[in-house]
């Protein structure tokens, strides 16, 4: 299936302003989604010194079959980690960091802990850094999701991916739509003031009435921001396109969702669950402070 004219998106960016910022993240030895992603928001994000790192290594416990993430054994969480990561937000200039993971079946807390280490070792270098935690799902585990909440990220996320009836072809056997919806039930009761997020990715083969009920059952689980974004098949091994939503689709469920009552809502062919992830932190910031 061709890919439609809006979603062929040429990448511009001043090159020695991404040669400095990759320069140190080498030096630190991270790697960032953006990249790894092919981003088509890079040039957006970095230049308004967003940027969303992967940490806990590239090789994930789960095989979701949209994503084309390495699956197997992966290596033990890197102690050094996370004092390397603040080094490079503070060497960057960042003001808002996006952290990441892969899922960790093999640890005791699903990586909660070294999660946690993350956001507290940014929070301590860089003080005036805001920091978005995207989690796993860390099995549902209360203590796990405590551990991340208390670290004092000023956004979480969990993303429910896509609708009921597709999450058992889309998404591995571990995970779950019940449980995605319970853990970010549980992160609002844990902190009621924390911004909670999720995404739903589009053009899977969900139906107009599947999607307003996800999008009612995460409104149910206490969520603020909702993204929208379009699914883009990585390779020939990640299931296909079944559809291409256009632009006006997009526009038409960004304003049913804020009707449903939303906080903020984030929809389009290109957009993911880290687009504009500091203007609309401070947007929220500036609404609840004029309430």
């Amino acid at each position: 299936m061709a890919k439609p004219a809006w979603l062929r998106v040429e990448v511009g960016v001043e090159q020695a302003f991404v040669g400095e910022v990759r320069r140190i993240l080498r030096e630190e030895g991270l790697s960032t989604v953006c990249e790894g992603a092919r981003c088509p928001n890079l040039p957006r994000c970095w230049g308004s010194h967003t940027a969303t790192f992967m940490i806990l290594g590239d090789i994930c416990t789960r095989s979701c079959r949209f994503c084309a993430v390495s699956h197997g054994r992966p290596l033990p969480p890197d102690p050094t980690e996370p004092i390397r990561l603040a080094q490079a937000v503070k060497k960057l200039g960042l003001r808002y960091v996006v952290l990441t993971s892969v899922d960790r079946d093999d640890l005791p807390d699903g990586g909660a802990g070294h999660f946690a280490a993350c956001v507290r070792a940014v929070k301590e270098k860089v003080p005036e850094a805001k920091v978005e935690a995207l989690i796993p799902d860390f099995s549902g585990d209360m203590e796990a999701l405590r551990n991340v909440v208390e670290a004092g990220p000023d956004v979480v996320g969990h993303n429910l991916e896509t609708v009921r009836r597709l999450t058992p072809l889309v998404r591995d056997r571990r995970a779950g739509y019940d449980l995605s919806l319970r853990v970010l039930r549980t992160l609002k009761e844990l902190n009621p003031r924390i911004f909670t997020k999720s995404s739903l990715l589009l053009g899977l083969g969900e139906e107009e009435a599947e999607v307003e009920e996800a999008l009612w059952d995460l409104r149910r689980a206490g969520v603020d921001i909702v993204v929208l974004g379009q699914y883009l098949r990585p390779s020939a091994r990640q299931l296909p396109v079944a559809r291409y939503i256009s632009p006006r689709e997009f526009s038409a469920w960004e304003r049913r969702a804020k009707d449903m009552g939303f906080r903020a809502v984030l929809s389009g062919p290109l957009v993911r669950t880290s687009f504009r992830a500091a203007e609309v932190y401070w947007e929220l910031v500036c609404a609840s402070s004029s309430t």
